[in-house]
């Protein structure tokens, strides 16, 4: 018999489930956070591809956490040829006149405790990424017909030297942090942010989701080292790669982890799946390697892979850990690999730490981000292959992969 009070108390019990979840989603956000832009490093030439200003979002740091820092780097990709350079230069990636005023910080960034214990009170920042190169170029002369500003390292600086008058220069604690492209200019900077800072400060640099391998896509090319090639010539980004990787290479290869980031003396965390969602779609399977789609749907979801594709997204992650294994042993330096299919993890509250967020030996992110920081506990994990790990969030895609690396 059809029982109308228990459909009704079923959809009630539905609704407030989901209005459980939502406030406990805004909780999770903590504080919109404004905008502060750099407008003195116009005149030094420290400018955004459109030649606007740097910009960053800044929380000061209260109580225990008044004299420490963590410096977020934005990521978003890349722009490799002026071609793609002029579109990035019409986005929030490539002009602060087109970023949003206000941003939510999470994750890494939260100011609560619960969701945060170890960075909450400090001074948290993101700085803004628009200059497409990780901030490592610096081209002087501006085509006047594009008007286009290959001025990475000098917004690095200017922003840096903006943060250092405002109080970071007295800095006990201080941490350099990033996600995707921004995970890399945390590596190819950890060593000259450790530098301006006094020799007291205890500096450690984190690196999410931009330990980029140098593997072959699916059609046998080399794209990714390709576009690299392109990237660093085109924004005069070698002069400042490290040199004791230079001196060996071509700098396009010290654009890759694998290559350049032993040399780094600074204690550094590695926060990478082994399954990288970015990396799968755009160095594995890019577009341009897959002429006829053939891996589309499994790019999109996990799930939706076959056989044949799981073998070589297997082969991928060997690849990967051989690449990460030339590191070299350290015992400052942290490990979280775990085997999702996902594509930063310290940002988003739900990855960095909620009751279901991801684990590697019954850890959370943040835990061992946090004990590896305060010396607590050291953290080298390396999770077992795809799909062993059940607190795995996989990403799934809405749109198709683009063709080219663009967030």
């Amino acid at each position: 018999m059809f029982d109308m009070h228990r459909m009704v108390d079923t959809t009630s019990c539905q609704w407030l489930h989901l209005l459980l979840l939502g406030l406990l989603w805004f909780k999770t956000q903590g504080v919109y956070v404004p905008i502060t832009y750099v407008p003195s490093a116009v005149a030094r030439g420290a400018v955004c591809l459109d030649g606007s200003p740097p910009a960053y979002h800044w929380d000061r740091g209260y109580g225990t956490g008044i004299n420490s820092w963590l410096i977020q780097l934005e990521g978003g990709g890349w722009c490799n040829n002026v071609t793609s350079c002029l579109v990035r230069k019409n986005t929030h990636l490539g002009s602060s006149k087109r970023m949003v005023k206000r941003i939510p910080f999470s994750g890494i960034l939260n100011n609560k405790h619960q969701f945060n214990p170890d960075f909450y009170n400090w001074n948290r920042v993101k700085v803004r990424y628009c200059d497409g190169s990780s901030f490592t170029g610096d081209v002087a002369a501006v085509n006047p017909v594009t008007n286009l500003h290959f001025r990475g390292a000098r917004v690095w600086l200017a922003v840096m030297e903006d943060l250092l008058a405002k109080g970071m220069r007295n800095a006990e604690n201080a941490v350099l942090s990033g996600c995707s492209a921004g995970g890399l200019a945390s590596i190819l900077h950890c060593d000259s942010f450790r530098a301006l800072l006094p020799m007291g400060t205890k500096v450690k640099c984190l690196s999410d989701a931009g330990y980029f391998i140098n593997a072959m896509d699916v059609s046998g090319g080399h794209y990714i080292e390709a576009f690299f090639n392109q990237l660093v010539a085109t924004h005069g980004s070698a002069k400042n790669l490290l040199p004791s990787c230079t001196s060996r290479m071509r700098p396009g290869l010290c654009f890759f982890p694998e290559y350049m980031a032993q040399q780094i003396q600074t204690p550094l965390f590695i926060i990478n799946a082994a399954y990288d969602s970015w990396q799968i779609r755009n160095i594995l399977a890019p577009g341009i390697a897959d002429p006829h789609g053939y891996w589309e749907s499994c790019k999109l979801d996990i799930k939706n892979c076959l056989p044949s594709q799981i073998k070589t997204m297997q082969d991928f992650r060997l690849q990967f850990l051989v690449a990460l294994l030339r590191l070299g042993k350290s015992s400052s330096r942290g490990m979280f690999i775990d085997s999702c299919y996902a594509h930063c993890q310290t940002e988003m509250q739900g990855l960095w730490l909620m009751p279901d967020s991801p684990l590697l030996n019954k850890t959370s992110i943040a835990k061992a981000v946090g004990d590896w920081f305060y010396d607590r506990n050291p953290f080298q994990k390396i999770d077992c292959a795809y799909p062993c790990n059940p607190t795995c969030h996989n990403r799934i895609y809405e749109q198709p992969a683009h063709h080219y690396p663009n967030f």
